[in-house]
């Protein structure tokens, strides 16, 4: 057969290439969401709802509004399965193990600790998923992931180069902070990578409201525990709180894990977790218009680099 009869229609190429940057795209407008998510939880006063309320309950708010999605199929989506007991303990895994550990160590992080040593451990998700992927997915950890992953730290360290010479991690002050934005991490690690395993199964949007309903549940007992008169302090918030929460439940807990579950259906989650990069990035602009920083040489390197190993890996990784 000649090389002419082993080409690509031109159609094929333009499908795929439309197909890549809408992926892109959406992975783009997530981050920029997760970048302004400490912005907003810094709008809430402590002194009304503390750092379970923060974390929990969008939850109460967020859940409802998505089971109507249940029902809702795509044209040409196949009729949504039936959870079995099994499968209802697998999402409770999820929700309880992920969703709940990741939000609480982030927002309690970001309460109690410092933004540069939060930002700074925030890289550590995309390399706990490529650890975990490999041990409970099997995918490879090529060449070009470890390269893309190298690149995009050392993107962000130029543009923590300031924080990084001020900043003791293990100083008594940041180290609470520092331990449970980890656990953060580790929790939105082992999420994504535990969700992806169930995509065989259920659709992925079914798996992001399945795992929010046992989160919910699972989130209960915590805020009767930790905060009982949560629920009463919501609405002592002022108009910038009532924002903020928002904020929080609309966009963070909805629209941006509305369009991670999309993407993570298409591309290797390892690949789909490099893009987190782009979360500095964004929270250095953020922190530009809302609080008059400015952007130095050192740091606008920093975001270029970054931003080219974010495109990178996905652009070119095949593995997975």
């Amino acid at each position: 057969m000649s090389a002419a009869g082993l080409a690509i229609p031109s159609s094929e190429c333009g499908q795929v290439h439309s197909l890549i940057m809408k992926n892109i795209l959406l992975l783009v407008l997530a981050n920029l969401i997760w970048a302004a998510q400490p912005t907003a939880v810094k709008y809430i006063p402590g002194d009304v709802l503390g750092p379970f309320a923060i974390a929990f309950l969008p939850f109460f708010v967020i859940t409802p509004l998505l089971l109507p999605l249940l029902w809702w199929r795509r044209p040409g989506e196949p009729t949504a399965v039936r959870p079995t007991a099994g499968d209802w303990l697998q999402f409770a895994i999820a929700g309880v193990g992920g969703q709940l550990v990741a939000q609480l160590g982030m927002t309690w992080g970001s309460v109690v600790g410092q933004a540069s040593s939060c930002a700074i451990l925030y890289l550590l998700i995309p390399v706990i998923t490529a650890v975990l992927a490999s041990l409970m997915l099997g995918e490879r950890v090529t060449r070009l992931r470890v390269a893309c992953l190298a690149i995009g730290l050392a993107g962000v360290l130029l543009m923590s180069a300031k924080d990084l010479g001020n900043l003791s991690l293990l100083g008594h002050s940041y180290l609470l902070g520092n331990l449970l934005f980890l656990m953060g991490c580790l929790g939105a690690s082992f999420y994504n990578v535990y969700c992806k395993g169930l995509m065989e199964r259920f659709p992925d949007r079914d798996i992001l409201i399945y795992s929010y309903i046992t989160a919910t549940v699972g989130s209960l007992p915590f805020l009767l525990w930790r905060e009982p008169g949560s629920f009463q302090s919501l609405f002592r918030l002022d108009a910038a709180g009532w924002l903020a929460f928002g904020f929080l439940t609309l966009f963070v807990y909805g629209l941006s894990m509305l369009m991670l579950f999309h993407v993570l259906h298409k591309l290797p989650v390892t690949v789909v977790l490099a893009s987190t990069y782009l979360v500095p990035v964004f929270g250095v602009v953020i922190a530009m218009l809302l609080l008059g920083e400015r952007l130095d040489p050192l740091t606008a390197i920093g975001a270029a680099v970054v931003l080219a190993a974010t495109i990178l890996i996905m652009r070119y990784d095949k593995a997975g």
